[in-house]
């Protein structure tokens, strides 16, 4: 079975996208919005029908794990109840596609993020998800202030109300950011990249997994700049006092922390996998995302990292954990849901 870890719902039917537009417009108005838009079953089939479910046959991935479009979450667009509202009708709309769905697809949500607002206001929409529509993780986003960085770092203590619910429910968070609201940061060239490397970086500092060693977080992108800098991540450790970024002990960070393929090129999923314990990597596309297109240089879809990953030729069992076994560890919910229903 193979297991895409990154799956973004991109393709929304557009009313969503004509509602969110006119949240913000009645926002900036003093209005209220408008009520959500009837959007039918057969609307939200037609959206994923020739997009993810086409590619997802032809490049032979099995199931997504599907969440709001990043870029569109948008936490430092109005206030908190708009970012509330926002959040809930977008894991509701992708709630539906699993619900349709069930055996191509799993929920992970986005948050109700707002710049200045404790995340601990966010465990309600969590525990929604989970318990009532069956997610199985979460979009924790660093820098809901898009690009301004006024958050604390997610190794600080106003976060631990939120990290001890995804505990209590057995999810993981991936690490992702929105959309940019600093011109001096490209959104997905710049600000996704910066966030990732950030994130890692904060989590070497600090002692967040010797207080919480049972949390999980997939950093994507592969990584950001870490793999590709492993030296430097592992010299600044020394530098600090700190252990080595590559253990899985209690003090480390690799029994907590995973990347993902979404690297759009040969040279870098080589390095990836040079420098990564495999048991760190899911196997992950963000197919019809950040970055799509066909390269030039191979013929193929920069985001078919499929391709990619099997190119390694890795032995049988390495497959077998970065395609599906690692999604399932670190995803538990999802392990259990497959398990319940015999795959």
């Amino acid at each position: 079975m193979i297991i895409d870890c990154h799956g973004h719902y991109t393709t929304a039917p557009a009313a969503h996208t004509v509602w969110r537009d006119a949240q913000r417009a009645a926002f900036e108005a003093g209005a209220s919005a408008p009520p959500y838009p009837t959007i039918s079953d057969d609307e939200v089939r037609e959206s994923v029908r020739e997009g993810q479910l086409r590619l997802m046959d032809e490049r032979g991935v099995d199931l997504t794990i599907f969440s709001p479009r990043a870029s569109a979450m948008g936490h430092h667009v109005g206030d908190e109840p708009v970012s509330a509202a926002w959040a809930r009708a977008s894991n509701d709309l992708v709630h539906r596609v699993v619900a349709l769905y069930p055996e191509r697809f799993a929920g992970v949500c986005q948050l109700p993020q707002s710049p200045g607002v404790p995340i601990a206001n966010s465990v309600a929409e969590l525990r929604r998800c989970v318990l009532e529509l069956g997610f199985v993780g979460c979009n924790l986003n660093p820098d809901p202030s898009g690009g301004h960085w006024t958050a604390p770092p997610l190794t600080d203590k106003s976060w631990y109300p939120f990290y001890e619910a995804m505990i209590e429910l057995d999810v993981p968070a991936m690490v992702h950011v929105s959309a940019s609201a600093n011109p001096v940061f490209h959104a997905t060239g710049a600000h996704y990249l910066n966030a990732d490397t950030t994130a890692f970086m904060q989590f070497l500092q600090a002692d967040l997994f010797t207080d919480l060693p049972e949390l999980r977080f997939v950093i994507p992108h592969g990584g950001g700049a870490v793999p590709y800098h492993w030296g430097r991540f592992r010299g600044l450790a020394d530098m600090l006092g700190r252990p080595e970024p590559d253990s899985a002990t209690l003090a480390g960070l690799m029994g907590n922390v995973f990347f993902d393929t979404c690297v759009y090129h040969q040279p870098g999923i080589d390095l990836l996998f040079e420098v990564v314990d495999p048991a760190n990597i899911l196997f992950g596309s963000e197919m019809i995302g950040a970055v799509r297109g066909i390269d030039p240089l191979t013929g193929h879809p920069f985001d078919d990292t499929r391709r990619y990953v099997d190119a390694l030729d890795l032995p049988e069992a390495t497959a077998a954990a970065v395609y599906e076994g690692n999604a399932r560890r670190v995803y538990p919910r999802l392990g259990a849901r497959l398990e319940a229903s015999g795959r």
